[in-house]
């Protein structure tokens, strides 16, 4: 395996139409339509900012060089994939999502019930990170790395189950948002220390564990297979802790803010009170 593949398979323009068709969409019906209704809320530029962002990473790991090296050559790549459709993309959508524009789908009593179990914290926690460290068992990756169908159906479901895993936290819908900033914190700080081991695993390893990248020879890179597969594991770990880690201070300073305004909104009523008793004060004088 000494060439790279051809346009086509480097930049997948198909997943591009694909892509952009889903931005016009949203900036046609959501950001523009929205108005149509007096029942619904307006689109924040930070929340198009975000799902915009959302659809171009999504397009960075899916369909751009990366997804190529990392399925045919560098272990390293195929974990830099991961973590940005997984621990990044998620977030991005989710931020973008508006409240109102999830609702419809919320009246429909099978859709409303699979979606709240699969969204339950517990389940949503453990459900992403057991299939997440099941796919990086050598045995399972190296079959599913034969088999294309096999792939796209096991990267479909680890992609659902990460949505799932996100939206617990940032969930738009106040109804459905079953933890508070406190539990929030906790549930991330779960999530680290689930996917710790499939990262220990990689790290740690003396061998190349993966038949897939053993044997291949990568004409534009100078790493060794081990060294390759450690630096993916490595990537996977630091980054998560970047999301993780930048999550949490979202949460923090998000609840700061609330109680911040709530002390203000409290002091003000005090304040008004008070002078109110001191206007009857003169009044009876």
């Amino acid at each position: 395996m000494n060439q790279i593949g051809g346009f086509f398979e480097l930049w997948n323009p198909v997943l591009l139409l694909v892509l952009v068709v889903v931005g016009y969409v949203y900036r046609r019906f959501v950001v523009k339509g929205n108005g149509n209704s007096t029942e619904v809320g307006s689109v924040t530029v930070v929340q198009q900012l975000s799902f915009y962002t959302g659809l171009f990473l999504f397009y960075v790991g899916q369909g751009s060089p990366i997804n190529y090296i990392g399925h045919h050559y560098l272990f390293s790549m195929h974990m830099l994939q991961q973590t940005i459709l997984y621990l990044i993309v998620p977030i991005c959508i989710w931020l973008g999502t508006p409240e109102w524009l999830l609702r419809p789908f919320m009246r429909n009593v099978v859709f409303r019930g699979l979606f709240s179990f699969f969204s339950r914290p517990l389940i949503a926690l453990f459900l992403f990170n057991m299939l997440f460290s099941i796919y990086h068992m050598p045995l399972v990756m190296d079959n599913l790395m034969k088999n294309d169908l096999a792939l796209l159906g096991y990267h479909t479901l680890l992609l659902f189950t990460a949505f799932m895993m996100w939206f617990p936290v940032f969930c738009p819908i106040p109804e459905l948002n079953r933890l508070n900033d406190l539990k929030k914190m906790a549930y991330i700080f779960g999530n680290g220390v689930l996917l710790t081991p499939a990262c220990a695993l990689i790290i740690f390893a003396d061998s190349v564990i993966y038949d897939m990248y053993s044997n291949v020879t990568v004409p534009f890179a100078h790493l060794s297979p081990l060294d390759d597969q450690q630096l993916g594991g490595v990537i996977m770990k630091i980054i998560q802790e970047i999301v993780y880690g930048a999550t949490l201070a979202y949460i923090f300073f998000r609840w700061y803010r609330r109680e911040r305004k709530e002390d203000d909104e409290l002091e003000a009523l005090e304040n008004q009170e008070s002078l109110n008793n001191q206007g009857g004060n003169w009044n009876r004088a």
